[in-house]
């Protein structure tokens, strides 16, 4: 019998249809998930070299318009700190911080919803083998002493599918939450070493650069 078989697959009884079911919730979130981070991750270094060279011109406003045309959250943060470009280091220094608060719960969105489908289905698992188990007894019980190996399979089938059905979704369950993981971890620290270089950038070399020529208060 091959293992794509349909068949097989019905065999494994009720809980492998919630298996199925929860893994392609996983399979969306996944997809999802990774579209978004892949959108918001920048090559932050080249991104603060481009915004301090259109700086060192004393061009804001243009600075801020490519903080507003670059996704993600570093071009947020950094343009937060643009935008108080002129206030002191702890004004700065808070609107940074409020505008990472704002942006860095959306790259941990729908993650627990991984994890969880990787922590439940192992239970499902378990719960499709208890039930297999039930119906290996009732065919004991009715059967008597001439239970058929046919008979009592059904139940077995039952209990053994549902295991491997929830480990063969646990594994790249977990698996893709590390990655995902891993990519929030990276988005994250490129946004702590932007806000804070673009904070000691504005405050020292910006300002000790003279007035603003070409736009410095035009911040909005």
């Amino acid at each position: 019998m091959s293992a794509l078989d349909f068949s097989l697959f019905a065999k494994g009884g009720p809980m492998m249809v919630v298996l199925l079911a929860l893994g392609l919730l996983g399979l969306v979130i996944f997809i999802e998930r990774t579209l978004y981070l892949h959108r918001g991750q920048i090559r932050s270094t080249a991104f603060l070299a481009g915004l301090k060279n259109i700086l060192a011109k004393r061009r804001l406003v243009e600075a801020l318009t490519v903080c507003e045309e670059t996704p993600g959250p570093v071009a947020a943060v950094v343009k937060a700190a643009l935008l108080h470009a002129d206030a002191g280091a702890d004004e700065m220094r808070f609107h940074v911080q409020e505008a990472a608060i704002v942006e860095l719960p959306s790259l941990e969105r729908r993650l627990a919803s991984l994890a969880a489908i990787a922590q439940v289905a192992p239970l499902v698992g378990l719960l499709g083998t208890v039930l297999g188990m039930i119906e290996t007894f009732l065919a004991f019980e009715k059967g008597g002493n001439y239970a058929t190996a046919a008979a009592l399979s059904g139940g077995m089938w039952q209990a053994l599918l549902s295991v491997a059905g929830a480990l063969m979704l646990a594994i790249p369950a977990h698996l893709a939450h590390h990655f995902l993981s891993g990519r929030v971890r990276a988005i994250v620290r490129d946004v702590e070493w932007s806000g804070n270089e673009i904070m000691k950038y504005l405050l020292t070399e910006y300002r000790g650069a003279g007035p603003a020529n070409g736009g410095g208060g035009a911040a909005k």
